[in-house]
């Protein structure tokens, strides 16, 4: 693993980019730890992310801001996946992990909006620069 891509794992948010069926980009900020080597990020189920990724799991990977704006860095390419239920609990544990108390409040109220498969862990292998 390259620094860049270990210094993009510690950064607070990422800016992630999927592209819709006509290839337009559309780029949402998020949280995101390490998994197993990969970057791991957990949405709903029924984002439009999640239903980008399905169909084509190409993605652009850049540091940004809260508002997504961005601030740093180089920009990755990498692929996507999504993950079972085991791998998206190891993710929603990362990131209480990684994002302290604010993540753990996070991922209790999380559990309290829904059943547990209404969010997905995402899995982004991403390509070395």
């Amino acid at each position: 693993m390259t620094a860049g891509i270990e210094r993009l794992m510690a950064e607070k948010y990422v800016l992630i980019t999927t592209y819709r069926k006509d290839g337009t980009p559309v780029a949402t900020p998020v949280w995101a730890a390490p998994y197993h080597g990969e970057l791991a990020v957990w949405t709903e189920r029924k984002s439009g992310k999640v239903k980008r990724i399905r169909r084509d799991g190409m993605v652009r990977v850049q540091a940004c801001d809260l508002r997504g704006r961005r601030t740093h860095g180089p920009e990755f390419t990498g692929r996507a996946r999504l993950l079972d239920e085991a791998g998206t609990e190891h993710v929603r544990h990362a990131i209480a992990r990684k994002y302290g108390v604010v993540g753990r409040v996070s991922m209790f109220f999380s559990r309290l909006r829904g059943p547990k498969d209404r969010v997905v862990g995402v899995a982004i292998r991403l390509a070395e620069a």
